[in-house]
């Protein structure tokens, strides 16, 4: 090999070098006809999750508005869910019943006095939570900082988790998916639920979906924050309002507080 061989060779790899770096580089790149690489511009975790915080939120239920459904709309669109599809020939009624949801509103009716109060209900994210206890193969897990969520590349479609959630805040995936976000990926066999917007938390930000949504409305209903703070937004609301969490004789442990029930 001689000398106008080998500068030839790396002039092609110093062009190759310098083609791969801008290519990491840009905002977007094409890779193949239809599928676009995003680069994220917020930095991703770079230390593990610490079990100093505690993320949870509380819900204001005289400030939750009957008939809104934002913070419906806001979970549905962060994570994906509005993407669904009702397959073909499934009706309605069986489409409503077993289409993934993370959120609902429900009402609940005091017997005595007949007073109802709405509420968003989601995963509770429980300090000790009978999803995780019943798993069998570890995909129900709570995180450090306590929130709890599913592995789908674990889950095998039990089940288990959602029969054992007093709060029917599981769902469960039955067909393929015909879209679904990076951030969030998910898929057909396996269970879901809340994750306080776990992919949020892991870039830094510092609200959810539903929190950011319920305020835009102008309602202010729920506040998001680290229940081991002292000094944060949702202990501060803590220490002004009279709180519980729903089915309290389970001694869960939620992290997720209701004022007004």
């Amino acid at each position: 090999m001689n000398d106008k061989t080998d500068r030839t060779d790396q002039a092609i790899d110093s062009g190759r070098r310098e083609f791969i770096g801008v290519a990491a580089g840009v905002g977007a790149a094409m890779v193949a006809p239809g599928v676009i690489l995003h680069a994220v511009a917020a930095t991703p975790r770079s230390q593990p999750v610490s079990s100093d915080v505690r993320w949870g939120l509380l819900v204001d239920t005289a400030k939750c508005a009957d008939g809104c459904s934002a913070c419906v709309e806001a979970c549905n669109e962060e994570n994906g869910l509005n993407l669904q599809t009702k397959p073909e020939r499934e009706s309605d009624l069986k489409w409503d019943a077993q289409k993934s949801v993370w959120i609902r509103k429900v009402k609940l009716q005091d017997n005595q006095t007949g007073r109802i109060t709405n509420l968003p209900m989601m995963c509770q994210h429980c300090e000790h939570p009978p999803c995780v206890d019943v798993c069998p193969t570890g995909a129900s897990f709570k995180r450090a900082d306590g929130i709890v969520m599913v592995d789908r590349h674990l889950c095998i479609g039990c089940r288990y988790c959602m029969m054992a959630c007093p709060y029917k805040a599981r769902s469960f995936i039955h067909d393929e998916l015909q879209g679904q976000l990076t951030a969030v990926p998910r898929g057909k066999g396996c269970v879901e639920s809340c994750n306080l917007c776990v992919h949020r938390r892991d870039y830094g930000e510092a609200s959810t979906a539903c929190v950011d949504a319920c305020a835009a409305e102008g309602h202010h209903a729920i506040v998001f924050g680290d229940l081991k703070d002292p000094n944060s937004p949702i202990n501060q609301k803590l220490r002004e309002l009279p709180s519980r969490q729903i089915r309290e004789d389970l001694e869960l442990n939620t992290g997720v507080r209701y004022s007004g029930v």
